[in-house]
């Protein structure tokens, strides 16, 4: 049997680091990239050194991101499933008074990274007839007053929409996963009534185990609205 090969970008923590670990438990190889190249040492120490190959990556940088499918490629030969989830938040303010710096970087890793990272995969992908995944948001489906953060968003599910009719007939899968809510470091505060990393880490490896006939498009995972009583 071939070793399949999982691709993770924004893996040191949250959503990514909870995909690595769901996916090392189903028998990957994994690929870890972040910019954290300490915090990925230790998940891939957590994980198995022998099964992981952890890149210290600046997603926004076409360089950094064929360096990292290359060591990749040299490393175990494939590429069987990549997984666009590096992002950022904005700063507070509206489009009234939000630091337009803070916006250049989310935009940034929050769009044209996605797309380095579709580019530089894909002709991997191309051979293994893999399945590309892309971390939207709820927040791309809803309309949030003052929210560049909604807008990167809406920008990713059109950048999943037009990819998908790219790669049609092609072999390779395009699943948009956009959670609602969730608690991760994205916060400084934890949210109440949000979803758990681990949560959308089982929707990401779903979509992954689906039989090769079964396209999962999209993913909307929001957290259950509260009880009268919580």
């Amino acid at each position: 049997m071939v070793d399949r090969v999982f691709l993770i970008t924004g893996a040191s923590s949250g959503i990514g680091a909870a995909t690595a670990r769901a996916a090392s438990r189903e028998g990957y190889k994994l690929v870890l990239a972040a910019r954290s190249e300490a915090r990925l040492a230790g998940l891939a120490q957590e994980l198995g050194p022998e099964n992981v190959l952890a890149v210290g990556t600046d997603v926004t940088d076409m360089a950094a991101q064929q360096a990292m499918v290359e060591q990749a490629l040299e490393r175990f030969g494939r590429l069987d499933v990549v997984f666009a989830n590096a992002g950022r938040g904005g700063s507070p303010g509206g489009f009234s008074g939000a630091d337009h710096q803070a916006w250049r970087d989310m935009i940034l890793t929050n769009i044209y990274a996605v797309g380095l990272t579709v580019q530089a995969t894909l002709p991997a992908l191309r051979k293994s007839h893999g399945h590309v995944l892309i971390t939207g948001s709820a927040a791309g489906r809803a309309t949030i007053p003052g929210s560049m953060y909604g807008a990167t968003k809406w920008a990713v599910t059109g950048l999943g929409y037009n990819l998908r009719e790219e790669l049609r007939g092609s072999g390779i899968r395009v699943t948009l996963i956009e959670p609602g809510m969730v608690d991760t470091p994205f916060f400084d505060e934890p949210p109440e009534h949000a979803l758990h990393d681990r949560d959308i880490a089982e929707a990401v490896l779903y979509a992954v185990g689906q039989p090769e006939h079964v396209d999962v498009n999209e993913i909307l995972v929001r957290p259950r609205p509260p009880l009268d009583d919580d």
